[in-house]
């Protein structure tokens, strides 16, 4: 664990400011991330949906039209409200390595996510840099979206039918799963082994919920981000950060002391955050994702961002509601 500590304030700087030039090593736990389980929707660990929603589709979105030509958005709708506007404000994450995270050199924000969100601003403008990033924390995205302080949330979040009561989500974009990080020399291999044990993951985040959850009964530590758990895990004050495996890959690929273990124990399906109130831009952004899929943009955003976690697997399909 002394190693553990001294790498922490180097994991850190890593962590926020890490360039696409520089390619990690490969994690300890080499593990295939991809895909998820076929048949897999809600996080089966989450039992907090009441009866109502319980049934839903989590990954199944409205359909989309033809998108209109960059822009031209439709007389009235919401993509002409951010057309007038002149940008579009995307909330994201600045310390998530490979996914959204600030460039050492430049301060821009970069990352799989960045770029997915710059092709929506792409398509409605017809300029991807047509685009204002607002960083947040885990428990910031939904409050962010309910209260109109940005268009769109692209930061790792997991489609539940909880979420689908206050958001509404866009297809699929991510397949990832909830797993453990620990030291190099812990004997933990699943999440079976943690009961009794300190288990971090970010505040207002599906990863919180499915620790509680857990029948091994570990203690739950909630922190801002998952990064904060990462510090915790270096400083010794508790036994595993969780979080989806495609963050925990990018940590462990900059902190040597820490690996990856276990088999993913929750879903983690991510989609794009959008207002309740704002169906159209739902089917624009679904129309642009259906684009990414086709073109090879996804694939091509994947490579590059996302090798270190294995060779692009196929975007994830989309599902539409009936």
């Amino acid at each position: 664990m002394k190693a553990i500590k001294a790498a922490a304030i180097a994991a850190v700087l890593l962590v926020a400011g890490c360039t696409a030039a520089q390619k990690p090593t490969d994690p300890a736990d080499t593990t295939p991330v991809q895909p998820r389980p076929a048949g897999v929707q809600d996080p089966a660990v989450l039992p907090s949906a009441p009866p109502s929603t319980a049934t839903c589709d989590p990954l199944a979105s409205l359909r989309p039209g033809a998108l209109p030509p960059p822009g031209q958005p439709p007389a009235g709708s919401t993509m002409a409200r951010i057309a007038q506007r002149g940008r579009l404000i995307v909330g994201v994450s600045q310390n998530t390595y490979l996914f959204g995270h600030r460039d050492a050199k430049t301060g821009e924000l970069v990352g799989f996510e960045v770029d997915l969100a710059k092709e929506v601003a792409r398509a409605l403008f017809g300029d991807p840099t047509k685009i204002q990033f607002r960083s947040m924390t885990a428990a910031e995205r939904i409050p962010a979206l309910m209260n109109g302080d940005v268009d769109l949330v692209v930061r790792a979040m997991t489609m539940t039918c909880d979420r689908w009561q206050q958001i509404s989500f866009s297809t699929e974009y991510y397949t990832g799963g909830q797993r453990l990080l620990v030291p190099v020399d812990s004997p933990v291999k699943t999440i079976d082994d943690m009961g009794g044990k300190k288990v971090c993951a970010a505040t207002g985040s599906t990863n919180i919920t499915a620790i509680a959850a857990a029948k091994s009964k570990p203690i739950p530590v909630a922190a801002p981000d998952a990064l904060d758990c990462m510090v915790l895990l270096q400083q010794g004050q508790i036994d595993a950060v969780s979080s989806d495996d495609a963050i925990l890959a990018g940590f462990a690929a900059q902190d040597p002391a820490t690996r990856v273990v276990g088999p993913a124990f929750a879903a983690a399906p991510y989609g794009i955050g959008i207002a309740k109130p704002n169906a159209d831009l739902v089917r624009f952004v679904n129309g642009v994702l259906d684009k990414v899929r086709a073109d090879g943009t996804w694939t091509a955003i994947y490579n590059r961002w996302l090798t270190t976690l294995g060779p692009a697997p196929a975007p994830p399909p989309a599902r539409y509601q009936a």
